[in-house]
């Protein structure tokens, strides 16, 4: 990390989990944000990039002939300003594989359900409908699936009692505001890779993150 890591954030609304990344990530231990993207003009997520004072610009869909075409330009912008790692924090777009080629192995998505339970939009109502008692937060690795990518990190929580979002979802935001930059430290210290031998296994050295 002599020359610093650098990472992007990809985000569509309000952006705490940028924020968390901005507060305890961006500027120590050599690692830097250098970019923030999104698809909404009026995402939150923008404001906060820009009272850090970190890049950020809007892609949005209807400026682009499609998907594709959005997804390389957004992938064009961030090869350009060097990064090394893409974190998908709230983003809601399923990114194309063209993208995803251009970044092998690091793009990186929060989602707060255990997958492979509950994948997709609205998470949480899936999970209380289902009628679990324990909820979690899970990093992985993004692929051209729906939630599909290798795990990374995982916390679980027991919420026995819950009946409503609004009784989980607090909860799962503080397992995201631990693992999110946990994983990017990760990252950052070349702490996690695929397991050679094959197969979804992720080797993630905890002993690298101090």
């Amino acid at each position: 990390m002599d020359e610093g890591f650098k990472f992007a954030v990809l985000a569509s609304g309000a952006g705490t989990n940028l924020q968390v990344l901005i507060d305890r990530v961006h500027g120590r231990e050599g690692i830097e944000l250098v970019a923030v993207a999104s698809d909404q003009p009026g995402a939150p997520a923008l404001e906060r990039a820009q009272r850090a004072g970190v890049p950020a610009r809007v892609f949005e869909q209807r400026e682009f002939g499609g998907r594709a075409e959005r997804d390389r330009a957004m992938a064009d912008w961030l090869r350009g300003v060097g990064v090394q790692l893409v974190v998908m924090a709230g983003y809601m777009r399923l990114l194309s594989p063209a993208f995803l080629e251009l970044f092998p192995g690091a793009v990186i998505n929060v989602h707060p359900a255990l997958l492979p339970a509950f994948p997709g939009l609205d998470a949480v109502g899936q999970a209380l409908a289902y009628g679990v008692k324990v909820f979690g937060v899970t990093v992985h690795f993004v692929d051209e699936g729906v939630d599909s990518g290798p795990v990374i990190l995982q916390r679980a929580i027991e919420l026995p009692d819950a009946r409503c979002a609004a009784e989980v979802l607090p909860r799962l935001h503080e397992l995201e505001h631990e693992l999110l930059p946990a994983a990017v430290r990760l990252f950052a210290r070349g702490a996690v890779r695929i397991d050679p031998e094959g197969g979804r296994r992720v080797i993630v050295e905890h002993a690298a993150a101090g």
